[in-house]
């Protein structure tokens, strides 16, 4: 399939197709050397029923959305697979079943079209997601990468040496929001509901746990436990507690999640005497969190960087740039590259 170009290649760069499947999207994107030509995502709305991701629904809708998904991919770029330099892929971490179906499909791509192949560790492209577009933050930076199944506090040298300085010991804020939100009657996934929510709510009503680790590691367990317990209590004396309380509740659970992640990051931020700051993964999409950690840097005197919602959530074009950086290393994998569930940093 020969497209026409919709402007020209950049004269310097790889030209990478990206492919993400690490849990219940799968998306696909291509990135010339200098932007994102395309940049697509197929949801699953098939785990909505069932209040969260189930693996083996995940696995088969990516093999069902994959194929028409590259097609649309190449046809939005202008490209075709003859201008591609390379094909990267999640390798981990993520739901086993899905990273095979995208790294089985990447490895066909590259075999068949004779191209190189690079393995991209998906918590790291989620910070590389801050050099699709300008501005990008300057090295060293302080990256708190927040997602469903990851929260981490990660000190970002280069594009290839990066350090975990903190991390969860128990559930991820992504997990903290969806929990609590399925608490409160939510649909999944809860955590933008919630966001919504507390926009209309008054987060001093009602006051909710606040675990400190010792460190920078978090934990958000006790949080969790806190509003169980709580909405136990006062439904037994208020059946329709919830509803009438809604707003407010989900204002009073944000606000304990965003306060648990600045109150590590800034000290993080002190004890490094880094000064730019930046957010990752699904949860910095999160609009009381964005705000919030402006107001602290404001404060501060520190430069925050946030991606554009876009590049929060789990999407491809991050894998596209992360394997950029990585083929520039001189990185290349072999057709027998397993997968990782638990891919470690």
């Amino acid at each position: 399939m020969t497209l026409p170009l919709h402007d020209p290649l950049p004269a310097s760069g790889p030209v990478v197709l990206g492919l993400e499947s690490s849990c219940d999207d799968t998306a696909a994107a291509i990135w010339d050397g200098s932007k994102i030509r395309a940049n697509l995502i197929a949801g699953q709305a098939v785990h909505q029923q069932y209040g969260g991701v189930v693996p083996e629904l995940a696995s088969r809708d990516h093999e069902k959305h994959i194929v028409p998904l590259l097609e649309a991919t190449l046809a939005a770029s202008g490209l075709s697979p003859g201008s591609l330099d390379v094909v990267a892929f999640t390798r981990g971490p993520g739901l086993l079943g899905s990273l095979l179906v995208g790294a089985s499909f990447a490895k066909a791509l590259a075999w068949g079209w004779g191209l190189p192949l690079i393995g991209v560790h998906h918590m790291k492209a989620h910070v590389l997601a801050h050099f699709i577009e300008e501005p990008f933050p300057p090295f060293p930076f302080l990256c708190l990468t927040v997602s469903g199944g990851h929260t981490q506090i990660v000190r970002v040298d280069s594009p290839l040496v990066m350090t975990v300085l903190g991390r969860t010991l128990d559930d991820a804020a992504g997990e903290a929001f969806d929990k609590c939100g399925k608490l409160l009657g939510l649909d999944y996934p809860a955590g933008p509901l919630v966001d919504r929510l507390a926009a209309q709510g008054d987060p001093d009503r009602f006051a909710f746990a606040r675990p400190d680790m010792a460190g920078l590691d978090y934990s958000f367990s006790g949080l969790k436990t806190s509003v169980l317990y709580f909405l136990r209590d006062q439904t037994r004396q208020i059946p329709d507690f919830v509803q009438a309380n809604l707003a407010d509740l989900c204002a009073g659970i944000q606000a304990s999640i965003v306060s648990i992640l600045l109150h590590k990051f800034a000290a993080a931020a002190e004890q490094s005497g880094l000064e730019h700051l930046a957010l990752a993964g699904g949860v910095s999409a999160n609009r009381g969190l964005r705000q919030s950690l402006q107001a602290l840097a404001a404060r501060q005197g520190w430069s925050v960087y946030l991606p554009d919602p876009a590049y929060c959530t789990d999407n491809a074009a991050m894998i596209a740039r992360a394997g950029a950086f990585l083929y520039q290393s001189g990185q290349r994998d072999a057709h027998d590259l397993s997968v990782e569930a638990r891919l470690p940093w």
